[in-house]
């Protein structure tokens, strides 16, 4: 248990201490992993992990999508891959028959948007 607590204070400094951008990354890295496990359950034909997990990458897209500062032109891109990837989760999760297909899409354009963040952020840097 002291182990589960120091990882728990561990990630919460971590998250605390995080740049806007770094929080940014952290939640897209948040959103495969939670894609990678829901294609687990897929794979398994375990619903409820499927279920629990597409839902969890759903409020992260969700969040994401919110959170776009339009004053930006590259925010309106942005916006149209979170509701692409948005439109991807909620097909998966009506049509089974193409769940597999669709999260991995997802899980492609999530990595692409992904590195495209890091991208930004290492090019703002150096900039700065």
């Amino acid at each position: 248990m002291t182990m589960m607590n120091a990882y728990a204070q561990y990630t919460n400094s971590k998250i605390m201490t995080a740049s806007p951008a770094e929080l940014t990354r952290m939640l897209y890295d948040g959103a495969i992993k939670f894609t990678n496990i829901a294609i687990i359950g897929l794979e398994r034909n375990d619903e409820q992990k499927f279920e629990t997990y597409l839902l969890k990458v759903e409020n992260i897209i969700d969040y994401l999508n919110k959170t776009l500062d339009m004053r930006y032109p590259v925010a309106k891109d942005f916006e149209n891959v979170y509701n692409l990837i948005m439109g991807l989760l909620i097909d998966a999760d009506m049509h089974r028959e193409f769940a597999m297909e669709n999260m991995n899409q997802v899980n492609k354009h999530l990595h692409t948007m992904r590195d495209t963040w890091a991208e930004v952020v290492r090019t703002a840097r150096e900039s700065a």
